[in-house]
């Protein structure tokens, strides 16, 4: 009887372990399927690129946000706080700025940890999840987070006391409500936290990248969505445009906002932080800062403007005709634009100390000769200056084979003159560098021109010239065609 005790004891112990094996072999199949648990932060490889590369590369990178206050387009002119303090700052160290913009803040820590930025400048706001992978600027300003919601219909005529009892004022009424967020927004962090403070469950909506927190204040003022959350500096801008929002419900205490570098890249961080607190001392941080966020007027009547991004697909009154005139020319008309722009700021009354007029500040003599007997007329400046631009980019095509290569050489000729840019050109040539490659090639010796040895060289069939104005033109021109094919369709 023992001996069937024992056995049967046995076969049960087997099986028991058989069963315990097979649980734990399905538990780290399943682990290994699923990945990594969401508290293992994941490898990243971050670029090694600091301010000395930057400062040798000539540019500093920077990735926005498309919005009110981020960077806009207002009639052909970029504009944003964001972008005004970014081009004070490229200026100071000594570099041109470039411009990316993406909607995803996950792909703006992508962008940046992969070296295809510098620093984001989207006003974010610190969190603890997020030094773990980027380093944090000191902070702009401190803003709370405040609940977006619609007003009721026929609020007008409310009281003040009817239309508050109408709207969320204690946080505790979000309890079983929808809101919706920014995807990787700090908002929903925010959110969750404030359900255990009030003790119920808020339904956080996280919503696709693309969805932009001024789309989601839009949403709520269209009545599409009810709720949102936003930073309320950008909530009382939006509330410009939107009477029919309410935006004075605090969800959290005031937060720090700033701007982000990879962790390492301590000079750049050093650098802006001293930067910004010698900005703060001066007037120029407070007009900047007004401007964007205290001015609601202004704010208004640019987003209502057709000229603006943030409403209309419109540079300038002349887009019709400068559209026209790009296709003779074989130029995107975004890029022709950004010339006139450069020349004239869209002003058909301008005139230089040279006595250059109109849109494209030709002279008379060349306005004659490309078909112009009145330059102040928008039509006839922007006929003869393509026309001047279709003699350049002819002559260019004889030596310059890649198109837009070419472009460089057409622009720099437009601003200085053609003699001056072929001997930049023959200079190149001289010393074994690229006649067919306009940036660190033909550019730099244009540059040089300004120097004896240079000017002074046999090749030289101009004499001197000042070259940092023509550089300085092209580089411009096409650093703000960039920013409108991110913010303007062709």
């Amino acid at each position: 009887m023992f001996q069937i005790d024992k056995t049967r004891l046995v076969l049960r112990i087997s099986m028991l372990l058989a069963s315990c094996l097979l649980i734990f072999a399905c538990h780290r199949s399943g682990n290994e399927s699923t990945g990594p648990k969401p508290s293992e932060e994941p490898i990243v490889q971050v670029v090694d690129f600091d301010l000395k590369k930057i400062k040798e590369r000539g540019s500093l990178v920077a990735i926005v946000d498309n919005s009110s206050t981020g960077l806009f387009l207002y009639k052909g002119q970029p504009m944003g706080y964001e972008y005004d303090l970014l081009a004070l700052f490229a200026k100071k160290i000594g570099v041109t700025l470039e411009i990316k913009s993406t909607t995803s803040i996950d792909k703006a820590f992508e962008m940046l940890n992969a070296g295809e930025g510098d620093v984001i400048a989207y006003s974010l706001t610190v969190t603890k999840a997020r030094k773990k992978i980027v380093a944090f600027t000191e902070n702009h300003y401190t803003a709370r987070q405040v609940l977006i919601q619609k007003k009721p219909r026929g609020w007008r005529k409310m009281t003040r006391e009817q239309l508050e009892k109408s709207l969320v004022r204690n946080q505790v009424e979000l309890i079983g409500k929808e809101v919706h967020v920014r995807k990787s927004s700090s908002y929903e962090e925010r959110l969750q936290n404030l359900s255990q403070e009030i003790g119920g469950d808020i339904i956080i909506i996280e919503d696709q990248d693309s969805a932009e927190t001024e789309e989601l204040i839009r949403r709520v003022a269209q009545g599409t969505i009810k709720y949102t959350v936003a930073d309320e500096t950008v909530a009382f801008v939006n509330a410009a445009y939107y009477p029919q929002i309410d935006v004075r419900t605090p969800i959290s205490f005031p937060q720090q906002i700033a701007w982000a570098v990879r962790k390492n890249a301590p000079e750049l961080l050093n650098e802006i932080n001293a930067w910004m607190k010698q900005l703060k001392k001066q007037a120029t941080f407070n007009v900047i800062y007004k401007k964007y966020f205290k001015s609601p007027r202004a704010s208004l009547k640019r987003a209502k403007s057709d000229f603006s991004s943030l409403g209309g697909e419109k540079i300038s009154v002349y887009d019709d005709i400068i559209k026209e005139a790009a296709d003779r020319l074989g130029w995107d008309w975004r890029l022709l634009a950004s010339q006139i722009y450069q020349e004239s700021h869209f002003n058909p009354e301008a005139k230089s100390w040279a006595g250059a007029i109109g849109l494209m500040q030709l002279v008379p003599e060349t306005g004659h000769r490309f078909g112009a007997d009145d330059l102040y007329d928008p039509e006839q400046s922007i006929r003869a200056g393509v026309s001047y631009l279709r003699f350049l980019d002819k002559l260019w095509a004889k030596t310059v084979e890649d198109e837009s290569e070419r472009v460089k050489f057409v622009l720099a000729s437009y601003n200085v003159g053609l003699g001056h840019v072929v001997d930049a050109r023959e200079l190149a040539k001289k010393h074994d560098k690229n006649p067919q490659k306009w940036d660190g090639n033909v550019e730099y010796y244009l540059l040089m021109k300004s120097k004896p040895d240079f000017f002074r060289d046999p090749v030289v069939k101009s004499g001197y010239c000042r070259g940092e104005e023509p550089v300085n033109y092209v580089r411009e021109i096409l650093s703000r065609f960039d920013q409108y094919k991110q913010l303007i369709s062709s």
